[in-house]
């Protein structure tokens, strides 16, 4: 159904001209200047705008108040959460480096109880690779259950 004229430019003033295209502005602006019923609406509506701008509005104290405190609370989260995820970056940093310093170590301790009990090196390899990676598998799944357990809307944060 295509509007007519009148009608689109009713439309086109009521949306307000700034979330107008420049196209939409320029036909409304040309349709204005020839159409007096549709610039006296317009001048109307421009009217009633600045009319109920001009109209103070007080917010009653207790809305005021429930507002601020939500905006506070709501602030003291996002710190707290800001915080938590430094403290995470920060143990994560810790911890490869301390992969870094320790896994030569731990691989050369491996290899003398591998030579030790004289069990053949891809045993001694996997048991050396089971035991680096289990903790970070383990890791994983409770961290991945946690988030499954968060995200169905059972978490202790809700």
């Amino acid at each position: 159904m295509k509007l007519d004229a009148h009608e689109q430019a009713r439309q086109l003033i009521a949306c307000g001209v700034d979330d107008c295209t420049a196209q939409e502005q320029a036909w409304l602006q040309s349709h204005l200047e020839s159409c007096s019923p549709c610039r006296e609406y317009a001048e109307g509506a421009g009217q009633l705008v600045r009319l109920m701008r001009a109209i103070p509005v007080a917010a009653d104290r207790t809305l005021v108040r429930s507002t601020q405190m939500r905006v506070r609370a709501r602030a003291r989260e996002l710190r707290e959460k800001r915080e938590r995820v430094l403290l995470v970056a920060c143990s994560c940093a810790l911890v490869a480096i301390v992969s870094a310093l320790t896994t030569p170590l731990v691989w050369r301790g491996f290899e003398w109880l591998g030579q030790w009990n004289q069990t053949p090196n891809p045993v001694w390899q996997t048991g050396f690779l089971l035991f680096w990676v289990a903790p970070t598998i383990a890791a994983g799944v409770l961290l991945l259950a946690y988030g499954t357990h968060l995200s169905s809307g059972n978490g202790a944060s809700q």
